[in-house]
């Protein structure tokens, strides 16, 4: 595992001021390499990091951007030389290295944990924990079992053991517990709510995303046998505890008052795939692609509201007109690229992402990393699988708010949504889908679309929904998995990873993906 070291001189007094949100994306300016490192200033940064970790920047890919692809939602534009990392599988334990850009985050957030009460700032440690809960379920999801109980300790353990993945996930629902404690014993005071760039200090918000994680973690494992009475019973535990989750508003980081039209001030997703601070198009911006099968989908389903925010119309972006295709917006004038596809697909007439996720000039938005679309589908899952539960609504009422929500996030007219009730069209009606949980799982998956790549490949995994095709690049049926342990690992941990045996990165399933 890499280790960051931080260097504390001396721990200044906090004299009830707040920081300056906009002093943490100086691109000159690391608060881990201060001589003095207070816990609002660290916990900031590690939020804005943790924004860039899973988006990626200029500097590099994030997880989400593979998600995107292996979940079948995204592929590569023609006129780049084709990566076979990614479209051909050929990829090894030196390829999407997350690992230790995660674990160096994580090491920020326990950092705040460790100096928050001795700082008076007590408020910071509930969110840290949420956020290590955060990251720890998404490094399960990638790789496995993971050190867990051994992690985070600096030099106390340079060689940390492996924890069993589904004790992990056990782990973190008592850490979300323990998070939750935290956060009702220790509000923000002071002006020290500037310092939380993700919900602003409100309290209330930050329970509720932690509910909506536990529901995540909760139904991930929900074909796991023998897992079903605790699923219940943790569910219940949520419903009792009674903040609810998060509902009509997203989990995100930073936004108009964080963001800043400097070079590496802006949005991680518009840096990486939009323009950059002068408003020049990005060498990347005709890089991912919406799928043929994505947008054949929506229009095949007359879902083309949704798609004219999750796609632009072929010819991509008007610059004069920013957020507004180049070409009419009708349903004709979407074309997906399939997947893998390495010729005959040109910006000139595929789609690119579109305006929920990139507008020119629109550098500051929120960088989402929790849709309420998602939460309403996992309690749409967690009732139609277990209708015992207290949850209070029904498995339909829960389906139709996720697609509501979903319409909300892209920036459709959620009017439209209603459109689908009684409409007859399968895995859209609820009434009328054959296989209820596949309508769920399916309609998750589109609402995960250009927001939740690493939790859409999840999904995948778990559901094997939608049928998506196999990339071009690859002649029979194998698929990913899972991630190799990267080679730092193995160089400084060697022991403890060859002890985890061979892995398959095809045949080496994690605990809950059983079928």
């Amino acid at each position: 595992m890499k280790f960051k070291t931080l260097i504390i001189a001396a721990l200044m007094a906090v004299g009830g001021s707040s920081c300056n949100t906009k002093s943490f994306l100086d691109i000159n300016t690391n608060p881990n390499q201060l001589p003095t490192s207070l816990p609002n200033y660290v916990f900031t940064n590690a939020l804005n990091t943790t924004a860039t970790n899973i988006a990626g920047n200029t500097n590099g890919q994030g997880s989400n951007e593979l998600g995107f692809y292996w979940s079948g939602q995204w592929t590569q534009g023609n006129g780049y030389i084709i990566t076979t990392s990614q479209f051909a599988y050929q990829f090894t334990n030196g390829d999407f290295n997350y690992w230790d850009t995660y674990y160096d985050n994580l090491e920020d957030y326990q950092f705040v944990i460790n100096n928050a009460d001795a700082n008076n700032q007590k408020f910071l440690k509930g969110p840290s924990k949420v956020m290590k809960v955060m990251l720890f379920q998404q490094l399960v999801d990638l790789y496995g079992n993971i050190p867990y109980t051994d992690a985070l300790k600096a030099a106390a353990v340079l060689a940390p053991k492996f924890d069993d993945q589904k004790a992990v996930y056990a782990a973190l629902i008592t850490a979300l517990d323990e998070a939750i404690v935290d956060l009702k014993a220790n509000p923000f005071t002071g002006g020290f709510s500037t310092s939380d760039i993700a919900f602003g200090g409100n309290i209330t918000k930050w329970v509720q995303f932690a509910n909506s994680l536990k529901m995540r973690i909760l139904i991930r494992q929900s074909k796991v046998a023998g897992m079903e009475s605790y699923i219940k019973t943790e569910i219940n535990k949520i419903v009792t505890e009674g903040s609810g989750f998060i509902t009509g508003y997203d989990a995100a980081i930073g936004g108009p008052s964080f963001f800043q039209p400097a070079a590496g001030q802006l949005n991680p997703v518009y840096d990486r795939w939009g323009y950059n601070e002068t408003g020049a198009k990005r060498a990347l911006n005709n890089y991912p692609r919406p799928t043929k099968f994505l947008i054949d989908g929506l229009k095949a389903a007359g879902d083309t509201l949704r798609l004219k925010r999750i796609a632009y119309a072929i010819g991509g972006e008007n610059g004069n007109t920013p957020g507004v295709s180049t070409k009419a917006e009708i349903a004709a004038n979407y074309a997906g690229t399939p997947f893998g596809a390495s010729s005959g697909y040109l910006p000139a007439n595929t789609s690119s992402v579109g305006p929920s996720l990139l507008v020119k000039g629109d550098y500051n938005r929120p960088y989402i990393i929790m849709t309420a679309a998602e939460v309403q589908f996992l309690l749409a899952e967690a009732k139609q699988r277990y209708s015992d539960v207290t949850l209070p609504n029904t498995a339909k009422a829960y389906f139709e708010e996720g697609i509501v929500q979903s319409f909300r996030v892209l920036g459709a007219n959620t009017a439209g949504a209603a459109a689908f009730k009684g409409s007859k069209i399968e895995n859209y009606d609820f009434d009328s889908s054959t296989d209820k949980l596949a309508a769920i799982a399916i309609q998750k998956w589109i609402a995960l679309t250009n927001f939740s790549g690493l939790e859409a490949w999840a999904e995948y995994r778990r559901t094997n929904l939608p049928v998506t095709p196999q990339s071009i690049q690859v002649p029979d049926n194998k698929r990913p998995t899972r991630l190799f342990y990267p080679n730092t690992e193995g160089g400084s941990n060697s022991a403890n990873v060859t002890a985890q045996g061979t892995i398959d990165v095809f045949a080496t399933k994690l605990f809950w993906d059983v079928d």
